[in-house]
């Protein structure tokens, strides 16, 4: 059923919610409310949303749901700060990409007038702000939903119809196993991505004018906000360096195996690599 919904913080994970609740009828009701005045301004004239709080106190009175779209160092303070304010059995879901620690002081948070379920939609881009949202951004992408064992089922239930009311794929899978999966998938590309850049960087400037689609493709991320992952990574430490720790030993064997000339072993590894690229979903 169409739901008031409020969005804290809309860049453009944010923003693109908004778009596709509109578009897709998720929501009777859209408020937004965002930091900076001056954005404020500017969202007052958008069609999508139907109101602009000043405050997030404002923005969340009388929510069914709200989606706090800010970075993962900021959604906990905000939901303590909206705790007071948010009407009984409401239900709280934020996009943000770590999820540990935030599912478990959502609730704590919560648990005795609302309700916080985990979210973390797998979409997004190298560009940031709400200009750069889409009401597509979700189709046909995985947007996780990471309750805790003690969450209250109907309101996974809600937050999963939510998520595919907007086009997404729903999958509900644990905090924990959650951060490990993206410390892997999406965090360990981003490292690769950015420490690729870095280590160009430190040769001769003009090799980049030479660059073709291998490098544009395998670096895109690597454009995306320093300031914004580096909380990410503070905030799964501990599985990306899991992740870097064997991702090291990978490329150890690859070493080894070219300094060896041992070229059947290098084709093998190719060969993993791209059985393993040729099975991603079109």
């Amino acid at each position: 059923m169409p739901v008031h919904l409020t969005i804290l913080a809309p860049g453009l994970l944010g923003g693109s919610v908004a778009r596709a609740a509109r578009t897709h009828g998720t929501a009777s009701r859209i408020v937004l409310w965002a930091r900076r005045p001056e954005v404020r301004l500017k969202l007052r004239e958008q069609p999508w949303c139907d109101a602009v709080a000043d405050t997030p106190e404002e923005a969340v009175r009388g929510a069914d749901l709200v989606v706090i779209a800010a970075p993962v160092d900021r959604i906990v303070p905000l939901v303590q700060q909206i705790a007071p304010r948010i009407a009984d059995g409401a239900i709280v879901t934020d996009v943000g990409s770590v999820k540990g620690e935030i599912a478990r002081l959502g609730h704590a948070t919560l648990r005795e007038r609302a309700h916080f379920i985990g979210s973390h939609p797998m979409a997004g881009s190298e560009k940031t702000g709400w200009e750069h949202s889409s009401a597509e951004l979700f189709s046909r992408r995985t947007c996780f939903v990471t309750p805790l064992a003690e969450s209250s089922e109907p309101a996974v239930e809600t937050v999963v119809r939510f998520w595919r009311g907007l086009g997404g794929e729903p999958v509900t899978i644990s905090p924990d196993q959650h951060d490990e999966i993206v410390a892997h998938i999406s965090h360990l590309p981003q490292l690769l991505a950015s420490g690729l850049c870095a280590f160009l960087a430190r040769k001769n400037p003009a090799w980049r004018n030479f660059a073709g689609g291998g490098l544009r493709d395998t670096t895109r991320i690597a454009a995306s906000d320093p300031p914004l992952w580096r909380t990410i990574l503070d905030q799964n430490r501990d599985e990306v360096l899991r992740a870097l720790r064997e991702y090291q030993d990978e490329l150890q064997l690859l070493h080894a195996a070219i300094s060896n000339r041992d070229w059947l072993e290098v084709v093998s590894h190719l060969e993993r690599g791209k059985a393993y690229r040729d099975q991603f979903r079109p």
